[in-house]
């Protein structure tokens, strides 16, 4: 019950100024001397603490029960001498006004129902709202035979959607290709596939769209050599082996043992071959070293603060203080300035599932000054509607996506390219409209798949 979990927690950290009045008028803590304080102000920020169906069980059910009637009278005092009638109108207007923006940027909202015993109010995670994106694996499958095979299912396929408002409306047992990648088909938000024949085996890939964009913007042509610096879990990796048709070569880096198994298995699920994982820092890697001296493509996605991910709570990971983020940018620097010291490198991906303009424009502007005129910053996807933020000239060139306006997870993503010799750049910044080529041969992103004359695998 992840939401329940994120709802109790949430409502706990917003009313606690309001729980310890509550406990301290109540004398709970003197009445159960063996009761944790944190334990006591849990109890009174779950959504329904003192219901008779509370799901926790033993002892702390009892006492629960036990102490219901004197909690609620207790509140109800609270409100008669603040002179409210509602739980929120408890909160100083700072507090809820706190509250609400770091939802708003969390990509939560609150929900307005009551939700009975004390009747506090549950956060929702506009999640809720966000399609179920699916993309096709085809290195296993072709998008032609996973659309019959989801129609066999009792789907229906409504086509090509020509807008972000379809996507909105989709219910019940429809689906959609999106209209914008076009091996991604898109669901109601409240698809479960996780026990699907095509999930289990490799035939889809359960991705955020918005997660779909780095490998697909990268876009090397099938024979490259292509490092994905911070790699795991690995579906941008078994993306860009989708992008290359498993031909060329790919380095895939991350320092954690465990997320290396974890990747390691997806790849194989999804039928990856040509890739070479390595338990390694990617900073340590030495980009003079013989076996990398064809990488020409890099797809960098670092660690950084997450605020952009929907199911985070508006907790210290969503608002990072100011020193957490200046770190998590500093170590993104570096190792986007790392990626850029490849000898053949041509072509750079740089994204963060972050909304801070700290760990986004600001390192790519940082890094360009550095690099002077040899690289440039690339229209990315010019389509697409949500841009970078103007934190300085030709920051538009990059993306940005969010719940609201790509019906996606947050995110940012930047392209960077080797410039040509005698090609025209300013001595520090790029030009702020140069046109991004675009993925595929000959393809405008967006535009349904050409016609496969050979089908692959045919799911059954």
């Amino acid at each position: 019950h992840v939401r329940q979990l994120y709802a109790l927690v949430s409502e706990t950290l917003r009313y606690a100024s309001v729980l310890e009045k509550l406990l301290d008028g109540a004398a709970l803590l003197q009445a159960e001397k063996k009761l944790p304080p944190q334990l006591a102000k849990v109890r009174g920020g779950s959504p329904n603490p003192w219901a008779a169906g509370l799901k926790c069980g033993g002892r702390w059910k009892a006492l629960a029960r036990r102490h219901r009637a004197r909690l609620e009278a207790e509140l109800a005092r609270l409100k008669v001498r603040h002179k409210v009638s509602r739980n929120e109108d408890l909160l100083v207007p700072e507090q809820a006004v706190s509250s609400a923006g770091e939802w708003a940027r969390a990509g939560w909202a609150p929900c307005t129902g009551s939700s009975g015993g004390l009747g506090l109010t549950c956060p929702v995670p506009a999640a809720s709202q966000v399609p179920r994106y699916v993309r096709v694996n085809t290195l296993k499958t072709c998008v032609d035979d996973v659309i019959d095979f989801f129609k066999r299912q009792g789907y229906t396929y409504l086509g090509k959607a020509a807008s972000v408002e379809e996507l909105k409306a989709l219910s019940g047992k429809k689906f959609l290709l999106d209209l914008h990648l076009p091996e991604l088909l898109v669901f109601p938000s409240q698809t479960d596939l996780h026990d699907n024949l095509l999930y289990t085996s490799g035939h889809i890939i359960l991705q955020d769209k918005a997660s779909c964009l780095p490998a697909f913007l990268l876009s090397p042509v099938a024979s490259s050599h292509v490092i994905d610096a911070c790699a795991a879990p690995g579906n941008k990796t078994s993306h860009l082996a989708a992008i290359l048709k498993n031909k060329g070569q790919i380095f895939a880096f991350d320092v954690d043992p465990k997320r290396v198994a974890t990747m390691s298995t997806l790849l194989t699920r999804a039928g990856v071959t040509g890739c070479q994982l390595a338990q390694q820092d990617f900073l340590t890697v030495d980009p003079r070293d013989p076996k990398y001296s064809r990488v020409t493509h890099i797809l960098l996605d670092p660690s950084c603060s997450g605020s952009g991910m929907l199911t985070r709570g508006p907790g210290q990971e969503a608002a990072p203080s100011a020193e957490r983020l200046q770190a998590l940018a500093g170590f993104q620097h570096r190792v986007l300035r790392h990626a850029l010291s490849f000898p053949a490198l041509q072509r750079l991906v740089y994204s963060t599932c972050s909304l801070h303009q700290e760990e986004n424009e600001d390192v790519v502007q940082a890094v360009l000054q550095e690099w002077g005129s040899a690289f440039r910053l690339v229209t990315a996807f010019p389509s697409w509607p949500c841009r970078g933020l103007a934190a300085f000239s030709g920051a538009e060139s990059c993306l940005r996506a969010s719940p609201a306006e790509t019906l996606t997870h947050g995110f940012f993503v930047a392209v960077l390219e080797r410039c040509r010799e005698g090609a025209a750049a300013p001595s520090s910044l790029p030009a702020a409209a140069m046109e991004n080529p675009q993925p595929g041969e000959g393809t405008e992103p967006g535009e349904a798949p050409k016609k496969r004359k050979k089908k692959k695998q045919r799911v059954k």
